[in-house]
């Protein structure tokens, strides 16, 4: 499901560059108003020059792992989505979410695809009803990452224990990244104790959003990665309008001053920590 090429007038204007090139870690095209090649192009014209592209139900992934196959700057993670799992689940039955999960876990043994996700657990949108399906597909994920050597990027929202736990439980695979992470410093620190990254995105800059903040603050420069999770989650000045990759310098410029680090310094890490815990070649 390719993307519109149709311009968006309320599309934020291009930051200034970096200096250092980094990884969006965490973003959907195929929801944003642009090409494949415009978003690549803006984002590489600000120092943005990988993606990783997100793939949240067998169709989308299936799109994933095509893009990244034709793209050199674009790397694929596939996965049923954790409202997706209980969604055919309930909807279309056990047999609907056997043969999707066979179909994830094709994709994700494709080489352009590095990491299984995302998955996890969602109890904001997903009632009890269909939390044991989410819970076993986020079991049967967890399972296929380990089996492929393939890093495990979650979802979690409302739901940080449950994570937690069943992580403990299943054994995490050596390369868990926690995507838009949502936790307090608290889990930053059991995050970090565990070495699972943690990837921030557009939100922390939000006003209310200081339990952010303050994890970004404790959480090791090495377990550091950034996303845009775009179209969604658009950081300050710009939030209410469209994400894109070539925002992440926003968010990265905010991620320094929080941590009170040069941005040259933080996106250095951050480029080695994205090709680290995918499983890419670092840039030369």
């Amino acid at each position: 499901m390719p993307a519109s090429s149709t311009a968006d007038p309320s599309a934020p204007p291009l930051p200034e560059p970096l200096d250092v090139a980094v990884a969006d870690s965490h973003t959907h095209l195929d929801m944003q108003d642009a090409t494949v090649a415009e978003a690549l192009e803006k984002a590489a014209s600000v120092g943005v020059t990988t993606v990783v592209q997100i793939g949240c139900d067998l169709e989308r992934a299936r799109w994933a792992a095509e893009v990244a196959g034709e793209h050199p700057a674009v790397w694929a993670a596939v996965a049923l989505h954790p409202n997706e799992a209980p969604r055919l689940a309930l909807e279309e039955g056990p047999r609907a979410l056997e043969d999707a999960l066979a179909g994830i876990a094709e994709l994700a043994a494709l080489p352009q695809v590095l990491a299984v996700g995302e998955t996890g657990l969602d109890y904001f949108r997903t009632g009890p009803e269909g939390i044991a399906a989410q819970q076993e597909s986020f079991r049967r994920h967890i399972a296929l990452a380990k089996e492929l050597d393939k890093a495990l990027v979650i979802h979690d929202r409302d739901a940080h224990d449950d994570v937690l736990r069943i992580l403990d439980e299943e054994g995490a695979p050596e390369r868990t990244v926690f995507h838009c992470y949502s936790g307090d410093a608290e889990m930053a620190k059991v995050c970090a104790a565990k070495g699972y990254y943690m990837s921030f995105a557009g939100n922390v800059t939000f006003k209310s959003a200081q339990p952010l903040r303050d994890a970004l603050a404790v959480a090791p420069p090495e377990l550091l990665l950034v996303e845009t999770d775009a179209p969604f989650l658009t950081p300050v000045p710009y939030r209410g309008r469209p994400n894109a990759p070539y925002l992440i310098p926003v968010t990265l410029r905010a991620m320094a001053e929080v941590r009170r680090t040069d941005v040259n310094v933080l996106a250095g890490h951050v480029a080695e920590n994205t090709a680290r815990a995918f499983g890419y070649p670092p840039a030369p």
